[in-house]
């Protein structure tokens, strides 16, 4: 019986950690409390709360988010401002402010009071941030030529959920694409064989369950044998017929008219001559 009592008195002075979510998600930019409750049976005038974070982009440097020591509080430089106990030395709950995707990770809270330092108290919660689609970025290459083969591309920065790629033609009509987009997490699709049914105005979507965000491309394929190729080439060869026309009007025009002034100065002269030579005036007195 004694030493069971000495047992139960052990585990009465044990510290314990207890965390009451072991998962939260929170919208990007809000606030979000991340608990962590414990119990120990010592005064709280040594009390260290140590809050760290594995974030998931580089899940092998851990960061030291918050530290409470003895009254004293310092945070990481990345959570200065954002950051803050709501209890201590009570409870080591932390509230988290305008939380952004880099928050995101597994936190643990480790909590230690003297004399008590044989169990220190661990506990461990994950937390996703999560964020609607950010606006993506349309591309396309490849050979616009009638026969060739374009690639649309339709890439995505920010968005948790990781969101969902689709495409979709608009105009002339909507239509969706004719190909398999099937696996290809990247957002790029190919059209082969591209004919005058190609050209058009298409739309990428990027979608996750907070939105969904949209860029476009607008393809003009080139068919040099196309109706309207020959039509404009019709076209052009007629308007330098007409104009070749009007100029050969021109010159014969101008070429008459410069003949039509010389012959009537001609027939001025001979005119003017005959009648010089033949004036009674004059014949009269060349018998004076």
């Amino acid at each position: 019986w004694s030493k069971m009592s000495e047992q139960i008195g052990w585990v009465g002075c044990a510290l314990t950690v207890t965390m009451r979510e072991s998962n939260l998600e929170v919208l990007r930019g809000d606030a979000v409390t991340l608990p962590c409750s414990f119990f120990t049976s010592s005064p709280l005038t040594k009390l260290n709360v140590i809050w760290t974070l594995a974030p998931f982009s580089s899940p092998e440097n851990p960061i030291q988010v918050i530290v409470y020591d003895h009254g004293q509080m310092m945070e990481d430089p990345s959570f200065i401002g954002r950051v803050g106990f709501t209890g201590v030395p009570w409870s080591a709950d932390i509230i988290l402010n305008d939380t952004r995707e880099a928050d995101a990770g597994v936190y643990r809270c480790m909590v230690n009071n003297p004399p008590e330092t044989a169990d220190l108290g661990i506990g461990e919660l994950t937390l996703t941030v999560l964020s609607r689609p950010s606006l993506p970025v349309c591309q396309w290459e490849g050979d616009i030529a009638e026969g060739g083969s374009v690639t649309l591309s339709c890439s995505v920065e920010e968005g948790i959920p990781t969101p969902e790629i689709e495409w979709d033609k608009l105009s002339p009509e909507e239509i969706p694409l004719p190909v398999n987009m099937d696996g290809d997490p990247s957002g790029s699709v190919q059209i082969v064989n591209v004919s005058s049914e190609t050209s058009g105005l298409y739309r990428c979507s990027a979608s996750n369950a907070l939105g969904t965000e949209h860029c476009y491309v607008n393809l003009s394929i080139y068919t040099p044998d196309s109706p309207s190729g020959i039509l404009q080439g019709v076209m052009l060869t007629l308007s330098m017929s007409l104009v070749l026309l009007a100029m050969i009007l021109l010159v014969t025009w101008l070429h008459r008219t410069g003949q039509d002034g010389r012959w009537r100065e001609r027939k001025e002269d001979e005119e003017s001559y005959n009648e010089i030579r033949y004036t009674p005036s004059l014949i009269k007195r060349s018998f004076v």
